[in-house]
């Protein structure tokens, strides 16, 4: 059973940076795709970002490209989100997903399997 373990949120003032982690556990194949997820109150959850472990692919969001980063230690077991320059739009429940038996990035809620307990991002001055 895959396990996913996010942390690292907090509140921040604007133009702050966070890093979220998610240390993951219990993957049985070799292809596997780790989202990133956020949710702010009242809307759609939607996709930050995505890494495969099999080539490295990511995807960022037209909405945190340039701001954010998403990368991985394998020796960790960990997925990172580095988020710079924060904005109150950020403020958001941010999830991490996986999914096993991938090689691409996916954007939709619906195709991952595997979901964390979320941390919480608050940007307000």
């Amino acid at each position: 059973q895959v396990q996913l373990v996010e942390s690292g949120g907090g509140l921040v003032q604007p133009g702050d940076s966070l890093r979220l982690s998610c240390t993951y556990s219990g993957f049985t194949r070799e292809s596997y795709a780790i989202a990133w997820f956020r949710q702010a109150p009242g809307k759609e959850r939607e996709a930050v970002s995505c890494i495969v472990n099999s080539d490295g692919s990511t995807y960022l969001s037209d909405s945190v490209k340039g701001r954010f980063t998403i990368s991985r230690d394998y020796a960790k077991n960990t997925v990172y989100l580095q988020m710079n320059a924060l904005k109150p739009e950020d403020t958001a429940d941010y999830y991490c997903a996986a999914v096993e038996g991938v090689r691409w990035v996916l954007r939709s809620q619906y195709e991952y399997d595997y979901w964390g307990q979320g941390t919480q991002v608050t940007v307000s001055s």
